[in-house]
């Protein structure tokens, strides 16, 4: 999508909405679990494991299970406490790898300071990690000629907002800032595969934003409320914001309001399209969970 150049400061970027586009995914993939239901019996099986009680994990797990539910997939769900033993999560996550109604296993994270992340999501059956975070799966996607089983689900998702908002990513310049094993390596990787010429911005970068400003796509992760401005900004760039960051605001009930990484009202002003916080990158994460446990069972079933 190339877009027009915009004129004048009033000039509004086309929003990406990842809520409709994530809803599309699940009706989609609602469609696909009773098709094979209906062939062969088999239902796709979700199993997620949570330690402790961060409140916004707990909020993440019930999403999830709503939308297994949504969209017709069985899901498993172990809580344990915050002072649980590491080997408590690993007898949890063996079980459900020996389970056949289980086809994917997700760990909440962050786990509590006293586990070993490493260890437990090693532990993880790589048939079965729907995370994507497997250092098998980590390392087929940074090889060419390689493919992984399953794709980390939130730069999964920022790869589809771009495919199915026409956005070309082929010989384009893209910028990822933020360098984390679960959003900014993976995305990342995913930009390289799709033939995008990509550089990784971090906290060590001098000059982030006459690097940033080069990029044609702009994916931000790095979890900083509006620390990108529209002067980082390339006019008609795209910009995926990963970022939900909690900033106060007396005028909303709750007190604070969610922002992103990207200064938004800036950046729709020189972007060509841009994702929302919240509504864009957040709904599409939990779509490719369940897009990524379909593609599992259909895997281990069989099933075409």
């Amino acid at each position: 999508m190339d877009a027009p150049q915009p004129s004048g400061a009033e000039a509004s970027a086309k929003v990406i909405d990842g809520k409709l586009v994530a809803q599309q995914i699940r009706e989609e993939i609602a469609a696909e679990v009773s098709r094979m239901k209906d062939a062969i019996g088999a239902v796709p099986g979700l199993a997620v494991i949570l330690v402790g009680d961060r409140k916004d994990s707990a909020t993440y797990v019930r999403n999830k299970k709503k939308a297994c539910e949504a969209a017709g997939i069985n899901s498993f769900e172990v809580r344990l406490q915050e002072d649980s033993a590491e080997a408590e999560v690993l007898k949890h996550i063996a079980a459900f790898n020996d389970d056949p109604a289980v086809h994917g296993i997700l760990v909440q994270l962050p786990l509590p300071k006293h586990m070993n992340e490493e260890n437990v999501l090693n532990a993880v059956s790589i048939e079965k990690d729907v995370d994507g975070f497997h250092p098998l799966n980590i390392g087929r996607l940074a090889m060419r000629g390689r493919d992984p089983l399953f794709v980390p689900c939130t730069p999964k998702g920022c790869i589809e907002l771009l495919r199915r908002s026409g956005v070309q990513i082929s010989g384009k310049r893209a910028v990822v800032i933020g360098r984390s094993n679960i959003v900014g390596m993976p995305a990342a990787l995913l930009l390289q595969r799709e033939d995008a010429t990509v550089t990784i911005v971090h906290s060590r970068t001098k000059n982030p934003e006459e690097i940033v400003k080069q990029a044609d796509i702009v994916v931000s992760a790095v979890g900083q409320s509006n620390m990108v401005r529209g002067s980082w900004l390339k006019p008609g760039a795209v910009v995926i914001d990963v970022g939900i960051n909690a900033v106060e605001d007396a005028s909303c009930s709750r007190g604070y309001k969610l922002v992103g990484d990207v200064c938004y009202e800036e950046a729709s002003k020189v972007a060509s399209a841009v994702t929302p916080v919240p509504g864009g990158v957040g709904p599409m994460t939990i779509a490719m969970l369940l897009s990524n446990t379909l593609a599992s069972a259909k895997r281990i079933h069989n099933f075409q």
